[in-house]
């Protein structure tokens, strides 16, 4: 890899996110994920993003577009796909590891901040959000709130999933508090008949891809008419708190993004 990059391209908006955190030069054009997606998401550093192009590269890689950027290196966080790794470094440098294979994904984010030699800027974002999470943590235990259970929930394909993918579990046991048992292992999905096994959770994320105007839909709402879920305690408390589905993957933004969620839907 160069030692001092000037054209760094992210194959993933989550490799996009650890090169600006780092202070790395980008490249003119990065990627942005399809599926609901035109822009950058939005708790990016937006001034690191001026005069940067967004390129759809995910699910379907633009290599066109990646030829286009002219990179003098690649961070690659997609090491699940045996064969980019080669394709990408025809093409430039390219740092590849596996950001996807769900273990905490800050690991990775120093491993990569010390290849690229940028070990005091890493250290600087930890400092950040461990600062963040300290006074969160002290305002919840202030609130009578530290005993809370939390589950990471979604509704897809008339099913209730709960489970730890991604960085919501990591926020969650971050901030001391509990994660709902149901979450264990690989989780649990659940039919609407099964609704009442989520009845020990006082509170509920979910993620869903916001609306063209920043709005988040109500991912719950096929289940509006159903009793079970409506007698449900976080239901009727109104403790459902939807976040950005980029959020879920793991960056430094994102977390960041994702404790002041939090911090703004347990103690607002």
């Amino acid at each position: 890899m160069p030692a001092e990059p000037k054209k760094a391209l992210g194959m993933y908006t989550t490799d996009l996110d650890m090169l600006i955190t780092l202070g790395i030069p980008l490249a003119s054009q990065q990627p942005i994920r399809d599926s609901g997606y035109s822009s950058f998401p939005y708790f990016f550093d937006q001034d690191a993003l001026n005069g940067i192009t967004p390129f759809t590269n995910y699910p379907e890689f633009n290599f066109e577009a990646i030829l286009k950027a002219q990179p003098d290196v690649i961070l690659n966080g997609l090491g699940y796909d045996k064969e980019l790794d080669g394709k990408l470094s025809d093409i430039a440098p390219t740092y590849t590891f596996n950001g996807f294979d769900g273990s905490d994904w800050r690991t990775k984010f120093k491993t990569v901040a010390e290849a690229f030699g940028k070990t005091e800027q890493y250290q600087a974002w930890m400092d950040k959000y461990q600062a963040k999470v300290d006074d969160v943590k002290k305002r919840l235990a202030e609130a009578g709130k530290s005993n809370l259970v939390i589950g990471p929930v979604d509704y897809y394909e008339d099913q209730v999933s709960v489970s730890c993918y991604g960085t919501p579990c990591l926020v969650i046991r971050d901030l001391g508090l509990k994660v709902s048992p149901l979450a264990d292992g690989e989780g649990v999905k659940l039919s609407a008949e099964q609704l009442e096994q989520l009845n020990g959770i006082d509170a509920i994320i979910t993620t869903e891809v916001p609306e063209k105007d920043g709005a988040n839909p109500d991912a719950f709402a096929p289940l509006a008419n159903n009793k079970l879920w409506t007698s449900l305690p976080f239901v009727a408390n109104k403790q459902i708190h939807t976040y950005d589905l980029e959020m879920i993957y793991g960056s430094p933004s994102g977390q960041y993004a994702l404790l002041e969620k939090f911090e703004k839907a347990l103690l607002s």
